[in-house]
C-alpha cells in the first residue's frame, strides 16, 4: 500500500531477545506488523547471554477504547485507533480492503487517502523513538562506518583490529531499517569526511544512506554469495576504498 513498516535488524541471540519485545511493544502501539530481520546464521549460531545484566524495554500494553461510540478505525491524524476486544457487546469490523473510520469498505479517494496518509503518520511522528542503533564514536576519527544485522558483528571485530594497528575508525550499527532512522544517520555523520557502508547484500540500503548523507564521500561494499563478510575483508575496504 505504500505506507512504511518497522523493520528491526538483530546482530546476535541477544539482540533477537530484546528486539523481539520491543517488536512486540510497537506493534501493540501502532497496529501494524513489526518484521524481524535476523538471518539463519544468527538462528544456527549457539551462544548465551545473562539476563540478570540485561536492561529489557518495559512491555507496553495496548490502549482499550472506553466510550460509547466505538468506530474501529477513527484516531488522531498521527495516532492508531485504540483496541475493543472481538467477542463483546460492540461490533468489531475488521478488513484488509480500504476503509473508512467505520470499516466499512469505501472507494471513496479522499477518505481512502487521508487513511493512507494517518497510517504514514504514525510511524513519522515516532520515527526518532523508535529509532534503535549502537554507535562507537571515537575521537579524531576521519571514518564512520555504518552496517546492521549480523555484518556488524565483523565491523565491530574489524574496527578493534584497526584500533590497535593505530587506525582506529567509529562505527554505528542500525537496530531499525525501517522507518528509516534519518536523524540518527545524519548526527553520527556529521563530523565525519568519509562514510562506509558494509552490508550483506548488493547495495539494498546504501541507497537510503547516499539519499541522507548527499555531500558525504560514501563508500560502499556489499557480497552475497553465501559466505559472511569476515572483518579482514572489512579492515581491507576501509583501508583501500
Amino acid at each position: 500500500s505504500g505506507v512504511p513498516v518497522i523493520v528491526l535488524v538483530p546482530k546476535d541471540a541477544l539482540d533477537c531477545y530484546v528486539l523481539t519485545i520491543q517488536a512486540f511493544n510497537y506493534a501493540e502501539e501502532f497496529r501494524c506488523p513489526v518484521f524481524i530481520a535476523s538471518n539463519k546464521e544468527i538462528g544456527m549460531t549457539k551462544e548465551s547471554f545473562d539476563l540478570a545484566t540485561v536492561t529489557l524495554p518495559p512491555l507496553v500494553e495496548r490502549t482499550l477504547y472506553t466510550g460509547d461510540q466505538y468506530l474501529p478505525f477513527e484516531a488522531d491524524p498521527d495516532k492508531a485507533p485504540p483496541f475493543l476486544p472481538i467477542g463483546g457487546k460492540t461490533l468489531v469490523r475488521q478488513t484488509s480492503s480500504t476503509h473508512g473510520p467505520d470499516g466499512f469498505i469505501t472507494i471513496d479517494p479522499q477518505t481512502i487517502a487521508a487513511n493512507q496518509q494517518r497510517l504514514r503518520n504514525k510511524l513519522h511522528a515516532a520515527r526518532e523513538r523508535i529509532s534503535l542503533y549502537e554507535e562507537n564514536i571515537l575521537p579524531d576519527t576521519d571514518t564512520l562506518v555504518i552496517s546492521y544485522g549480523i555484518t556488524s558483528r565483523a565491523v565491530e571485530d574489524a574496527a578493534s583490529a584497526l584500533a590497535e594497528k593505530g587506525k582506529p575508525v567509529s562505527t554505528l550499527s542500525l537496530k531499525t531499517l525501517y522507518p528509516v532512522p534519518e536523524q540518527v544517520i545524519l548526527a553520527a555523520a556529521a563530523n565525519f569526511k568519509r562514510v562506509v557502508v558494509i552490508e550483506m547484500n548488493l547495495g539494498q540500503y546504501v541507497n537510503e544512506i547516499k539519499r541522507i548523507l548527499s555531500g558525504k564521500k560514501i563508500d560502499f561494499y556489499g557480497q552475497m554469495d553465501g559466505v559472511l563478510i569476515p572483518p579482514a575483508k572489512i579492515m581491507e575496504v576501509i583501508k583501500n576504498g
